[in-house]
């Protein structure tokens, strides 16, 4: 679905090559979270693969870069939109602003594709229905909670109906409850065969719901691999990266108790397999 051949990236007027020679194949169906430190380049990778660099944000690029078997330089703007949508870090940035009600907020993208009117209602209808946000249906978008945004905001991406869903710290202004609101939407949008691709700094959640994981530092994939062959190697600790608390501490364990756990758990289920086999 999605193939990156020896691709670096420059922003104009910066000295310093931000993404570098970068490898990487992700195929259709894949639940792949980005996790590195601050600065590492997650958000301009994201921006690459979704065709805003170099279109809108200037800078000088090389490589090749590959969506769903065509080259991304062959794709028309119009034709990504439908084929990668993209979900903010703050939900109240992908809100419009122009709409009165969050049905006609949602029904925006399609009409901006001129899509036939009963197929927008048709479409609205249905993923109101699948995020089971009736109760939003009325409601003016600039009236919702940081939860509800985010959920309008993302019913807005899949109304388009994208292959390719890239999502940048969804849940960072988000409670607890909103963040498991969010996340119960990834997983669902997994169950449909959705490629996702998520950058987030809440480590315990990616164990839980991600297939893989690829770790950045400096522009440069230091790791890239099964999700819990990664978050259980304490050598991502080593590029400012946590590990979820869960194998922290199986690790503190082994320390003391050489070969207690015979594998690392990444999540509580994990754990709780782990003791009982014990």
């Amino acid at each position: 679905m999605i193939e990156l051949k020896n691709v670096s990236f420059k922003y104009e007027l910066q000295e310093n090559t931000l993404i570098k020679n970068i490898n990487l194949t992700i195929d259709e169906g894949e639940f792949v979270g980005i996790i590195g430190k601050n600065g590492s380049g997650k958000t301009t990778l994201c921006n690459i693969i979704r065709g805003i660099i170099p279109d809108f944000i200037q800078g000088k690029i090389s490589g090749d870069i590959i969506i769903d078997d065509k080259n991304i330089d062959d794709i028309e703007r119009g034709e990504m939109a439908e084929l990668v949508g993209f979900v903010f870090q703050n939900p109240f940035s992908q809100i419009s602003g122009i709409k009165k009600t969050v049905f006609e907020e949602i029904a925006y993208g399609l009409e901006n594709l001129g899509v036939e009117r009963e197929e927008i209602i048709k479409r609205v209808e249905d993923v109101i229905k699948l995020l089971k946000i009736e109760d939003l249906r009325d409601k003016a978008p600039n009236e919702l909670s940081g939860g509800q945004s985010q959920r309008v905001a993302i019913a807005s991406i899949i109304v388009m109906n994208p292959k390719i869903l890239i999502f940048d710290e969804p849940t960072s202004q988000l409670d607890p409850l909103g963040t498991q609101e969010v996340f119960d939407i990834l997983k669902l949008l997994k169950s449909q065969n959705k490629t996702i691709i998520l950058v987030e700094h809440k480590i315990d959640m990616i164990a839980e719901y991600a297939d893989r994981v690829i770790v950045l530092d400096d522009g440069e994939i230091l790791f890239d691999g099964d999700c819990h062959r990664i978050l259980s190697n304490r050598k991502i600790e080593e590029h400012n990266v946590s590990m979820p608390i869960v194998s922290k501490l199986a690790h503190q364990i082994n320390d003391r108790r050489q070969g207690f756990f015979k594998n690392i758990p990444i999540t509580l289920e994990e754990c709780k397999r782990e003791l009982e086999a014990n």
